[in-house]
């Protein structure tokens, strides 16, 4: 990895690795942290090019955020984590998951979606028009700034590009979680689900940015999730 990631953590016992969204950094998970540190070790990535984290040389995608979520567990020794990812984190971590599936126990996704078209309409609209002006100012000032605004905004345009089937290979426990007014189609919150082996959706009032601004009922169907899903496996690990 061309990069150190930067990352905090808090707490002890089994990983709870947090993948936050786009153009954010880990205290978008501030309520998650205070939380699960009392039950977890919680680990806040900051994603390359977010937050304190490098931008680096390598492709700016989803792809390659996956990539260095492998290479961060490997060079701090994690070898299976839980997983919450929230937005362009879910989406990073629904990838990860599909590619490296031994290296996950429990997968919590909110607000992810495969593609653009899981976008709302207005808001992919909306989205794609920054874009194109954020594409023609990076064209006339090469400055950082305008460059990464350029890039932030490709993500979410042009990306992820998650096939549906490829859903099959993740065989972990899943909470597929959205706002009752998330951003995300409601249908295609659905779809992932349904297409999920070992999923579960749990819908909460509020918009996209629940996990922020309704942490405390976030936070309870999370807990609810992970509690549930530890006591089950330690039912099949006593029986055998």
């Amino acid at each position: 990895m061309d990069v150190e990631l930067h990352y905090v953590v808090r707490g002890n016992g089994q990983p709870l690795i947090l993948l936050h969204g786009n153009g954010e950094d880990a205290t978008y998970f501030s309520h998650q942290i205070v939380h699960f540190q009392k039950s977890y070790r919680v680990i806040a990535i900051d994603t390359r090019g977010h937050g304190k984290s490098p931008r680096g040389g390598a492709p700016f995608t989803i792809s390659q955020f996956a990539d260095d979520l492998y290479d961060f567990m490997k060079q701090h020794e994690i070898r299976r984590a839980d997983m919450l990812g929230f937005s362009d984190g879910a989406n990073i971590a629904l990838l990860f998951t599909i590619r490296h599936p031994e290296r996950v126990n429990r997968l919590i996704l909110n607000g992810a979606n495969l593609n653009p078209g899981g976008l709302r309409t207005t808001v992919r609209f909306s989205l794609m028009k920054e874009y194109k002006a954020a594409k023609a100012a990076a064209d006339a000032d090469d400055s950082a700034e305008a460059y990464r605004k350029m890039e932030l905004l490709e993500l979410m345009v042009k990306g992820p590009d998650i096939p549906i089937d490829e859903l099959r290979e993740v065989r972990v426990p899943t909470l597929v979680i959205v706002g009752e007014d998330d951003m995300i189609k409601r249908s295609h919150s659905k779809k992932i689900f349904k297409r999920l082996p070992a999923a579960r959706l749990a819908v909460i009032p509020g918009n996209h940015f629940i996990a922020n601004e309704n942490y405390d009922l976030f936070n309870l169907e999370v807990a609810k999730f992970l509690e549930e899903n530890r006591k089950s496996e330690n039912k099949k690990k006593s029986a055998s």
